[in-house]
């Protein structure tokens, strides 16, 4: 829970996959404005790869290319804003916005973190490693996560959900690594920055269902890209 907070509760599914969509796409319209070819664009790419996928429809991603790099509809005017609080129970709380309306973001953050505490930049971040985060599953048999590792240029590594494989790299690595992991039998299912809490807090019971809440209210937001909490249930 460390690394991307992820709704967990309560969700229609076709209303959940909406909303993800919707976040894809905003993604995939801020790394075109840099170019709409993913080859040459390697933030477009892993937007690309994530929408992929989440079985994104091939008509919406294009669409999304299309709008960002302003051949359609005119020019996007999404900005990235991070707020940093702390959950119920002094938990560590980032959360990335893109918006079109940063007082709009900044009013709803503040409501939010009513249960909470809103708190300035960098009086969260500082307890929090920025990496990049590589999911890849093996494509062969005799694939060896640790050798991978080693040989791709990852800093560290981690056994995932399944036989899925954790890399983590220096932010400035991510794509060097995510291109290099294949050649050493892993499969790339989504290469992303995130940040890992340094001293999670544990919670259970009640506690952990009241943070729980707390940060699902959060992700719900439709400015909100990506919720990290520094949580560590028992």
């Amino acid at each position: 829970m460390g690394a991307q907070w992820k709704t967990k509760h309560k969700m229609d599914a076709a209303a959940s996959k909406g909303r993800i969509f919707t976040k894809l796409a905003k993604e995939i319209m801020v790394a075109a404005r840099n170019g709409a070819d993913p080859d040459m664009n390697s933030k477009l790419r892993s937007a690309i790869d994530a929408a992929k996928k989440a079985s994104m429809p091939k008509d919406t991603l294009e669409r999304a290319i299309k709008k960002g790099a302003g051949l359609l509809d005119g020019p996007v005017n999404y900005e990235s804003v991070t707020y940093e609080g702390f959950a119920p129970h002094q938990v560590p709380v980032i959360v990335e916005c893109l918006t079109d309306n940063k007082n709009r973001s900044a009013q709803s953050m503040r409501l939010l973190f009513r249960k909470g505490q809103l708190a300035t930049s960098g009086a969260v971040s500082w307890d929090f490693k920025h990496l990049g985060q590589i999911e890849a599953t093996p494509s062969s048999d005799d694939a060896d996560m640790e050798l991978a590792a080693i040989e791709a240029g990852a800093q560290d590594f981690e056994a995932g959900e399944g036989n899925e494989a954790v890399f983590l790299t220096e932010p400035t690595d991510l794509d060097a690594v995510s291109k290099a992991l294949p050649e050493f039998g892993y499969e790339v299912q989504s290469a992303k920055l995130v940040y890992r809490a340094n001293n999670p807090v544990e919670l259970s019971g009640d506690a952990l269902a009241e943070v729980e809440a707390f940060l699902d209210a959060i992700d719900n937001d439709d400015d909100v890209q990506n919720v990290y909490a520094g949580l560590a249930a028992d």
